[in-house]
């Protein structure tokens, strides 16, 4: 089987933000990630906090790329427009597995459960919802 890894070299070229209404953004039919509806009112929470600070990747199509929990979201909010970067020069290949890509490598990270902690503590003692991080008062360590 022919080895399909390149040298690391800049493939695909973004373009300037743009501003589209989210009613015009084509969802890809094969997104193997699934947003059931617990993520998306945490997405609508996210975004109703700190604004719609992540853009989407769309292709010249509107096709997104990545994003398509934040444009659920975005559409349950009734925003009018959501933050995109076009991405150009992707095979549909490349776009196909970098939408795979995307959503995976994040989950591969770990977390340093000691300051994941003590940050939540920190904002749990100022006052913030920390729900809004997506992380719950259970997953606090409680030291003897």
């Amino acid at each position: 089987m022919e080895n399909r890894r390149k040298e690391a070299k800049i493939v695909a070229k973004t373009s300037e933000m743009l501003e589209v209404n989210p009613n015009d953004l084509r969802p890809y039919e094969k997104n193997a990630k699934i947003h059931g509806a617990d993520q998306v009112e945490k997405l609508k929470a996210s975004i109703t906090e700190f604004g719609f600070i992540s853009p989407c990747l769309i292709d010249k199509d509107n096709n997104i790329i990545a994003g398509h929990g934040r444009v659920l979201a975005a559409k349950a909010l009734g925003l009018p427009t959501v933050p995109c970067v076009r991405i150009e020069g992707l095979t549909n290949e490349q776009r196909r597995a970098y939408i795979l890509a995307d959503n995976r490598l994040s989950e591969l990270g770990e977390w340093d459960a000691q300051l994941v902690s003590e940050e939540l503590e920190a904002l749990k003692a100022e006052g913030f919802a920390i729900d809004l991080t997506g992380f719950s008062i259970d997953d606090i360590i409680f030291e003897d």
